[in-house]
């Protein structure tokens, strides 16, 4: 009976976990004003929290560098299973303006797995939004499945 009740409260309030991985703060600002009361992400269930281990989603955000590479592996290994993993704007999943530079290491699928990815330099925060609800469709797939 908790069990159930357990499932049904975590789905609706998924736990966000944000990682700068050397962006230009572009994204991070957008991701943070969702979060305000002008869009107000957290009527939807959305908080962010301050450690990995307590995360459902973890947003990453800028191109992966040399510097951040081995941090970013080491975090996300902190995220309890079942977590989805969202890609924000198009330095994770390109590199963009910074591409075939010395210090990137990118993109971010070369170390995980990406399930939702968010374009645009930098994206509305409608599509982060979005993005958000589609990963906590994601997750409960995920929780269902582990269940099983």
């Amino acid at each position: 009976m908790f069990e159930k009740l357990i499932d049904n409260s975590m789905a609706k309030s998924p736990w966000i976990f944000h990682i700068n991985a050397g962006s230009c703060n572009g994204c991070d600002i957008e991701l943070v004003s969702v979060l305000t009361p002008r869009y107000d992400a957290e009527r939807l269930g959305f908080r962010l929290t301050g450690t990995p281990r307590q995360a459902d989603i973890v947003v990453v955000s800028g191109p992966i560098t040399l510097q951040t590479r081995d941090r970013l592996v080491r975090t996300l290994a902190q995220v309890p299973e079942p977590r989805v993993v969202v890609s924000l704007g198009s330095c994770p999943r390109s590199g963009n303006v910074f591409k075939g530079s010395y210090a990137i290491d990118g993109p971010l699928e070369k170390y995980t797995h990406v399930d939702v990815s968010v374009g645009g330099c930098t994206p509305k925060p409608e599509a982060i939004i979005a993005a958000l609800a589609k990963a906590t469709e994601i997750l409960k797939e995920k929780r269902k499945e582990m269940h099983k």
